[in-house]
């Protein structure tokens, strides 16, 4: 008699380390980062990439495959990664150093500190995996990385929305002069502010729509959940007005004061990042500085806690970040 066949089980096609943000249907593009790498150095020979084991996790495979001769692979080995990187650009070069976020930040603080920033060095760091967009707990979920490279000085900081924003973001961080972090988002990315005219400019926030009612000032996917946010809240009357703020650091100040000054409503700070040292205290310090006094004002960031592990639209959820929760959070702040 022949023993049963075991029942073959559905193969799984994703995992908490490489779920997409984009919800099902959503307009993507894939491996923006890599792609817009690519071509921009397709002319510019002093521009080299460099990853510490995780080229194909970063879509920097892409300039690897370009570019086999100024791509270099240094192993599961942060510190070097960066004093590398840093090498490279005393003699000229121009590095994009990648890796996860909680690699390049807490593991290798000390060499982006002294080794990068000290001497201004022409470095653009960008970090895969930002806050919470993976399921695989604390030691992966980089919830405090811009709080720490705030703090660095002469240090910009960027967080992109979507595909478009990471296109036009890498050329422009790779022209500044001095060093760059960047939050990355690989793989299938959003595409959404092709919708709102919008172009990406260093240091600029842009208003992407005006409401009478809410202003919520937002950076990287939560800028995202803010427009979904706006349309969902509409249904109920309630007028949200988006401000996108890619640039953490130089923060445009002139431009979330005169939204703010614009007209008495609540304002809240979304971001994908611990409510303790990110956009929302830098926006809040602004205001407090220029003497500006909100109609309200509410954190609508990550707890100050380690997160737990799980899939990304259950921890969203929880946490507060998901379009439901967040407009849930809105109508309660609104009473």
């Amino acid at each position: 008699m022949n023993a049963p066949v075991a029942e073959k089980k559905p193969r799984l096609t994703t995992s908490a380390m490489i779920a997409s943000i984009a919800s099902e249907g959503q307009r993507v593009k894939a491996a923006p980062f890599g792609k817009a790498l690519v071509e921009y150095a397709a002319n510019r020979p002093e521009v080299v990439g460099l990853t510490a084991d995780l080229a194909k996790y970063t879509d920097l495979h892409l300039f690897g495959q370009a570019y086999p001769e100024r791509f270099h692979q240094m192993g599961m080995a942060e510190q070097l990664l960066m004093a590398t990187a840093g090498g490279m650009a005393k003699e000229g070069l121009v590095p994009f150093a990648t890796t996860y976020a909680v690699f390049g930040t807490r593991r290798a603080y000390d060499f982006i500190h002294q080794v990068i920033a000290e001497e201004n060095l022409n470095v653009k760091i960008c970090c895969a995996l930002p806050g919470l967009t993976t399921g695989y707990g604390p030691s992966h979920q980089a919830t405090e990385d811009l709080a720490m490279m705030r703090a660095v000085p002469g240090l910009t900081v960027v967080d992109p929305c979507d595909a478009l924003d990471i296109e036009q973001a890498v050329p422009q961080i790779a022209e500044h002069k001095g060093p760059v972090y960047m939050r990355l988002l690989r793989g299938n990315v959003p595409l959404v502010l092709d919708e709102y005219d919008y172009r990406f400019e260093l240091g600029k926030a842009k208003l992407l729509r005006d409401g009478a009612d809410v202003l919520i000032i937002a950076s990287g996917f939560m800028t995202m959940r803010a427009l979904e946010v706006a349309n969902a809240l509409a249904a109920d009357r309630v007028d949200v007005s988006v401000l996108h703020c890619p640039t953490i650091k130089p923060l445009d100040e002139a431009t979330i004061v005169q939204a703010v000054r614009a007209r008495p409503r609540l304002v809240v700070v979304a971001e994908n990042h611990s409510v303790i040292g990110g956009l929302g205290k830098a926006v809040a310090g602004t205001l407090l500085r220029h003497r500006v006094q909100p109609a309200g004002f509410q954190l609508a960031g990550l707890p100050d806690a380690f997160l737990d592990a799980g899939a990304l639209p259950t921890l969203h959820e929880r946490y507060g970040i998901s379009t439901a929760a967040l407009s849930q959070r809105i109508k309660g702040w609104l009473g």
